[in-house]
């Protein structure tokens, strides 16, 4: 069973209606037991990094998640689920993330702008991937120019070993991130037709 964690930011019924047609068995909760009855782990969300991290700890999922992931289950973290899995960000302000993957969540506007680009914030629309590491489990079924759909305005940096896909937006964003069992994409794989069907169905072949 893969468990969808429900925190209240998240736009959870395309994903759920993904993963059926897929053949999972998928439970949207927020429940302790579930979550950790579950096989794999899903941690979607829309909005900003601070409110979701103080959303997570006051019911108590942020050091579930953490022991979750240290036991060794595969957790995916999507769009806004992605950057919580970083040590930090500066979303309105400096928070703590989860810290299940090195680096940090930055402007995207700023650091466009630092680098000579007047891009449209946020990044929003169909953009292609460049895979770097093509033996990620998570890849498997995805091909280098394979089209995904991004909404965001932050983005991960300072993560260098740990992208396994990028996009090109003025900078690359990296859309594809690993360590060991904790997996994240910047963009919306339930919103992103066969290619982002291709990479949920990697994730729930994942060993468990």
């Amino acid at each position: 069973m893969i468990a969808v964690i429900d925190y209240g930011l998240g736009n959870l019924f395309s994903l759920i209606s993904s993963l059926k047609a897929l053949g999972a068995e998928a439970v949207v909760t927020s429940d302790v037991q579930k979550i950790s009855q579950a096989e794999r782990l899903i941690l979607p969300g829309v909005g900003a990094f601070g409110d979701a991290m103080a959303r997570l700890h006051s019911i108590g999922l942020d050091k579930l998640l953490q022991e979750q992931a240290a036991s060794g289950k595969p957790l995916m973290g999507i769009c806004l689920g992605m950057q919580i899995l970083f040590a930090e960000g500066y979303e309105y302000g400096h928070h703590q993330g989860l810290a299940l993957i090195p680096g940090q969540v930055a402007s995207l506007e700023a650091d466009l702008q630092q680098s000579g680009y007047a891009l449209k914030i946020p990044h929003m629309g169909w953009n292609a991937l460049t895979i770097h590491q093509k033996d990620c489990p998570l890849m498997k079924n995805t091909h280098d120019g394979d089209f995904v759909y991004f909404v965001h305005s932050f983005y991960a940096k300072d993560c260098d070993e740990y992208v396994v896909a990028s996009a090109e937006y003025g900078l690359a964003v990296p859309a594809v991130v690993n360590n060991g069992n904790v997996y994240g994409c910047q963009f919306h794989p339930e919103k992103s037709g066969k290619v982002g069907l291709n990479i949920l169905k990697a994730f729930i072949e994942l060993e468990a």
